[in-house]
């Protein structure tokens, strides 16, 4: 239950050869993705070149009520975006999927991740006289694309000329009049998988859990680099920027953003969580009574650390499950405000108890505190924290809400400072190789940027405060992109 670490959004697309009801699936595969992103949503729908789309603010239930599903209608392709707004305004303009209507047919385009060159090309776009509506770079993305589609024959040679010039992370779901195009950055830094269901429906998802949701079988994920085109041809791998070096899989996908069921590259989430909780119980150890973790990304690793450990594993919290993940409300007072009506301890667990508390990561301090804190009012004796990830000492660029290290702890405090501010008697991080060994699959490697600074490609040239508030030249304060 981390109130500091945020991922940007989900995506999903779906392709069929006739019209059927490609938003139901659309709207149970976003349902399945609500954990990415809580903040707005959005679902364009493709009746054999018409389109037709419904965005807003809210979650997926509350935004596509029945009467939006009825105008959305049938179709033959459709895509999906849940977004969580690290870097643009709480509005419905930043709502995605983005749409552009140009002199070529339109292009409707969902995108996870941030790139890092985006102030270069925003700027360099607004000086040849592009207007931007939003404030994320999406709409970067989408007219990079765009200007390319005027150049090529089609939306595939313009996809793949796009690549050649933004920079960082972006797993993308586009859709033309008649392709469905699923693109993944050459480092791989957010997942991207697709599947097909039993009638012979593609789908395109952020995670292997939507796919599920539909009813398809997962094929594989998409290859760092690759671009599939879904179309009444079948599908075809374009692998002209598929890198032949490692992966950059960000490694916080398997501690903290994806759900416990899906599989990304290769490697079971929850499974990689219960190696997480093995490795803390054999780097550090300790006598107690009980093991518990924070919910909901805390649960797989505090039971990999009982069963390592042999300390017996019990329920510590109850989550009310009627409130989302508490960055659901982007300011920081919201968000700790929020902690008390989330969770409650449960007392007859931990009156007495020697607590071993698991949770994903510290980024603040300010809400792990305050959970140490409900745990000594109901009854705690000690309480031994062991984190599932090394310590944040670097901003990320590539789409995780790390903004600055003024926000991190754990740059300003050794560990035994953090535990005294906290409020625990020991504390304990994952090392970072053996946060490496989270993932089991064969030649992937993972980005770790955010615990040791070794960026896996260039960053923005020029240092700044809070990324998210960085300016452009001669114009307002802008955010720095992201999904």
């Amino acid at each position: 239950m981390n109130q500091g670490i945020h991922e940007e959004c989900g995506v999903f697309g779906i392709f069929r050869s006739g019209a059927g009801d490609v938003a139901g699936s659309t709207y149970r595969g976003l349902f399945a993705l609500q954990h990415r992103g809580q903040e707005s949503c959005g679902i364009v729908v493709n009746d054999r070149g018409v389109f037709r789309s419904h965005k807003d603010l809210g979650l997926v239930g509350e935004v596509f009520t029945p009467e939006a599903m009825q105008v959305l209608g049938t179709g033959n392709m459709a895509i999906g975006h849940v977004r969580y707004g690290t870097t643009g305004a709480t509005n419905r303009a930043n709502c995605q999927p983005i749409e552009v209507r140009h002199m070529k047919g339109s292009l409707a385009l969902a995108h996870n991740g941030n790139l890092t060159n985006f102030a270069a090309l925003r700027e360099r776009l607004e000086l040849n006289g592009s207007i931007f509506h939003t404030t994320s770079d999406t709409e970067i993305i989408a007219y990079i694309i765009t200007k390319q589609r005027l150049l090529h024959a089609s939306v595939e040679q313009a996809v793949l000329a796009a690549m050649d010039e933004i920079q960082g992370a972006y797993s993308l779901v586009i859709m033309s009049p008649q392709k469905l195009i699923a693109v993944r950055d050459p480092d791989g830094f957010r997942p991207l998988c697709y599947g097909q269901t039993p009638d012979g429906c593609f789908c395109v998802a952020s995670e292997s859990c939507a796919l599920e949701a539909v009813g398809a079988s997962l094929i594989r994920d998409i290859r760092p680099g690759e671009v599939l085109v879904f179309s009444d041809k079948g599908v075809q791998s374009i692998t002209d920027h598929c890198k032949a070096g490692p992966r950059s899989l960000c490694v916080f996908e398997y501690i903290y953003f994806s759900r416990p069921d899906s599989v990304i590259d290769g490697t079971s989430v929850h499974e990689a969580r219960l190696r997480a909780g093995r490795f803390l119980a054999m780097e550090h150890p300790v006598e107690a009574d009980i093991v518990i973790g924070v919910p909901d990304s805390g649960l797989d690793a505090a039971l990999g650390y009982a069963q390592e450990s042999g300390i017996p594993y019990g329920i510590g919290f109850v989550k009310n499950k009627y409130i989302g993940r508490t960055f659901i409300s982007p300011g920081q007072p919201d968000r700790e405000n929020q902690v008390r009506l989330k969770l409650n301890p449960i007392e007859s667990t931990v009156r007495g108890q020697r607590v071993v508390l698991i949770d994903d990561s510290i980024v603040r301090g300010t809400t792990c505190g305050r959970i140490v804190r409900l745990l000594r009012d109901a009854g705690a004796r000690e309480v031994h924290m062991r984190v599932s990830a090394p310590p944040f000492t670097h901003p990320c660029f590539y789409g995780t809400d790390i903004d600055s290290c003024d926000h991190l702890i754990a740059c300003s405090h050794t560990i035994p400072e953090i535990a005294r501010l906290i409020g625990v008697d020991s504390l304990g991080y994952l090392s970072l190789e053996h946060t490496r060994q989270l993932g089991m699959a064969d030649g992937v490697s993972y980005c770790t940027a955010c615990f040791n600074g070794e960026y896996p490609t260039a960053i923005p040239d020029q240092p700044y405060r809070n990324r998210f508030e960085q300016k452009l030249p001669d114009r307002e304060s802008r955010p720095s992109g992201g999904s």
